[in-house]
């Protein structure tokens, strides 16, 4: 063994500065007394693939280990995992379903969620909220754009305005007549946010007022909703609220130094992606490029995707159709430039964005009458080119109905961020290979094993736990995924510490916002 080590070292050990070290000490001697700086030597060869410095002797890795050569997992600038871990979790949110809750949603045992921001601040929102006055809880995301306006306040309405349209109308008359008589209003919403959930305090007289307005609207037409016309509440809700915010705009104008006056928040927009779950029934409205997937288990317990929606977008070739089909021919070739909407807007529908809804008139009339407001908005120029035949864009979403089965283990909802990074078919493998991992860390249930079994059972839950140590959350665990993958299923470390330490103003040229939620159904994952 000592001539193997003192062959090794004979090839290393020719700086002057090393000679003079040898002359003092037999080369055993020299090994012994020094073992800990060798090693450390040695190690640094095998970490880096580039040439080393030993005490100025400048010797290659190749002299210590001529075949194998490894690159270092850090360097001196990167980011500890501990900031790594603070940055993926500040913002994620578990909840798990029990009480009332349970009796609401029926499938749902819990949801996780997070948000990663690229925009600061960030132009994406979330919500998840219980019916307490009527069956179901409602899940969203919001991808916002021109400013986090209208996402703040769509993440804040929508839900209101779905809960109303589903309302029996006597429901709607008690709470008519409690408003009227100013007496307590049950709450028609339980909400679940994570505490950095921002919650705007400036327009909430103005949003009660509209909703108001909508229930009685209801009330006068004497309009009652039973289960087999949620897709036509769903829809109502949305049209409602988009209608509401271009009228708030027009009439109130509110505080100019607020981020969300009503106009702020109509000259902004932002997609939808909406779920509402009650028993085995699953209703998804979608608006804009967000999308909703199932993720589904097969009898061999291998994953697959289902996706539940549509993208609006140039992508799309039936909404293609549908918004050339909506304007004269001689439009053809303007309505839809460099697969965006009159050049500027990839998503076919979204809330706000009243420069693509409203008249030339009322464009440049507000203009005129709002200029400190306009001037801050990145669509300086009020009037797009080619806008003969508005509007251009609707409110409208598509709403698609699906029975859950035994199969079905979780539905995930995410703005264009996610999708953009991953395919539907890796994001659903990566959250079902995690659920199954945290599912092999639960304690064993008295069965009788032979010691061979349980070593082999052991190695097992061992190989599939470590993917899971990280992170209990799975979405979590999908960004981290998302941003860091190696491309054969693993995370490169230094490839998600880059990616999470790019500057502000490169961040946004790598990824979008990304905001994500999973409902977890009480199918078990095997």
């Amino acid at each position: 063994m000592y001539g193997a080590v003192t062959s090794t070292l004979s090839k290393m050990l020719t700086s002057p500065c090393i000679q003079r070290v040898r002359q003092h000490m037999s080369v055993i001697n020299w090994k012994t007394a020094n073992y800990g700086c060798l090693m450390l030597k040695v190690r640094l060869c095998h970490s880096f693939d580039q040439s080393m410095d030993l005490t100025n002797g400048n010797y290659p890795a190749s002299t210590v280990h001529s075949k194998r050569k490894y690159r270092s997992n850090s360097s001196p600038n990167q980011m500890a995992s501990s900031q790594v871990n603070h940055i993926l979790k500040a913002n994620e949110y578990s909840f798990r379903v029990t009480g009332y809750e349970g009796r609401s949603g029926g499938s749902v045992v819990g949801l996780e969620s997070n948000i990663l921001a690229s925009n600061s601040p960030s132009e994406d929102r979330r919500s998840a909220a219980t019916c307490l006055q009527s069956r179901g809880m409602l899940f969203g995301v919001f991808d916002g754009h021109a400013g986090s306006a209208c996402a703040q306040a769509v993440s804040e309405r929508l839900f209101y305005y779905i809960a109303v349209s589903l309302l029996p109308l006597q429901t709607l008359l008690d709470i008519e007549e409690a408003v009227e008589n100013d007496r307590p209003v049950m709450p028609m919403l339980q909400w679940h946010k994570h505490l950095n959930d921002y919650v705007s305090m400036d327009a909430g007289k103005l949003y009660f007022n509209s909703l108001r307005t909508y229930w009685q609207e209801h009330i006068d037409l004497h309009e009652d909703t039973n289960d087999e016309d949620i897709p036509t509440a769903l829809t109502n809700a949305f049209k409602r609220l988009d209608n509401d915010i271009s009228l708030e705009a027009q009439v109130h104008f509110g505080d100019p130094l607020s981020l969300c006056t009503p106009l702020r928040v109509a000259l902004s927009g932002c997609t939808a992606c909406v779920a509402h779950v009650d028993g085995d029934d699953l209703h998804v409205a979608n608006l804009g490029d967000s999308r909703g997937v199932l993720g589904v288990q097969e009898a061999d317990g291998s994953w697959s995707a289902l996706t539940i929606t549509n993208d609006h977008n140039a992508q799309n070739p039936d909404e293609m159709q549908r918004v050339l089909s909506e304007h004269p021919s001689l439009e053809r070739k303007t309505v839809v430039k460099h697969d965006r909407l009159l050049g500027h807007l990839l998503p076919f529908r979204a809330f706000g964005d009243i420069k693509f809804k409203w008249s030339s008139e009322l464009l440049n009339r507000m203009s005129e009458a709002r200029p400190d407001i306009l001037s801050g908005n990145e669509f300086a120029k009020m009037v797009p080119s080619n806008y003969y035949t508005p509007p251009y864009l609707i409110a409208e979403p598509e709403v698609t109905h699906h029975k859950l089965r035994p199969q079905d283990k979780f539905l995930i909802l995410a703005t264009d961020g996610l999708w953009e990074l991953m395919h539907r078919q890796t994001v659903v493998q990566v959250i079902g290979e995690h659920l199954s991992s945290l599912n092999w860390q639960k304690p064993l249930t008295a069965v009788s094993f032979t010691l061979g079994q349980m070593q082999r059972l052991l190695q097992e839950r061992k190989s599939r736990a470590l993917s899971a140590l990280e992170d209990e959350n799975s979405v979590t665990h999908l960004i981290r995924h998302a941003l860091g993958s190696d491309g054969f299923g693993s995370v490169d470390p230094r490839r998600l510490a880059k990616m999470l330490s790019l500057p502000q103003d490169l961040a946004r040229m790598y990824r979008d916002d990304i905001t994500i939620i999973v409902i977890h159904f009480n199918n078990p994952v095997m």
